[in-house]
């Protein structure tokens, strides 16, 4: 088991391909729980406005979770910039964040289906909990071992941007989520400005490396 564990798990491209295919899909299946109204009662402009109408809170929750799952792949793409070295638990570690990326599709439904229920919020924060610990896993455990491709000083720099950046993000993402004991709506639309932030640096002072949220 010990020379099993010291040559398992040393290919990057596979990790890396399969992360970029879980994402794929996770992004397909999210739009898949949008479904064109259907109803013989729609007869004028007027109905198949409001059906459409009807269609908001699975269009809201759509446009936040392909932001979620956009920075996360970004981040995971920026930790893989550094990340030259591999083992066994660097590919467990990853296929649990895999994991719960390919969970999000679910939850997304979940909330849009209960958008004005704390637990149905609650739940879609758990999930984004869940990723972010993983991408922050995977760089401390590949930073441990000496995985990475920069040391020193660089290293130094690199590993405390995307250690903040993650930690930052996951700290607004628990405040917009506990808003939702005021409004369900407020907490979602805070989420969903957090997201803008982190993903097109609206808050930024100055342009940055592209980092993980």
């Amino acid at each position: 088991m010990k020379r099993y564990d010291q040559i398992a798990g040393q290919n990057l491209d596979r990790l890396e391909y399969l992360s970029d295919g879980v994402f794929a899909i996770a992004v397909t299946l999210l739009v898949l729980d949008i479904k064109v109204p259907v109803s013989t009662a729609i007869q004028s402009e007027s109905g198949l406005m409001q059906a459409f109408a009807a269609l908001s809170p699975k269009l809201l929750t759509y446009f936040l979770s392909f932001i979620t799952l956009g920075i996360f792949w970004v981040g995971h793409s920026a930790e893989f910039q550094y990340i030259k070295k591999s083992d066994r638990n660097v590919n467990w570690i990853n296929l649990f964040f895999l994991l719960f990326v390919s969970v999000l599709p679910f939850t997304t439904a979940f909330l849009s289906a209960y958008i004005t229920f704390r637990f149905a919020i609650i739940l879609y924060w758990l999930n984004i909990l869940l990723i972010g610990i993983m991408l922050y896993c995977n760089w401390s455990y590949a930073d441990k071992h000496g995985f990475l491709s920069v040391a020193g000083a660089e290293k130094a720099r690199i590993g405390k941007a995307i250690r903040r950046r993650i930690l930052t993000g996951q700290s607004l993402y628990a405040f917009g989520t506990l808003l939702c004991w005021i409004s369900p709506y407020l907490s979602i639309a805070v989420i969903f400005i957090v997201q803008l932030s982190y993903a097109f640096g609206l808050f930024s002072k100055s342009p940055r490396t592209n980092l993980p949220s």
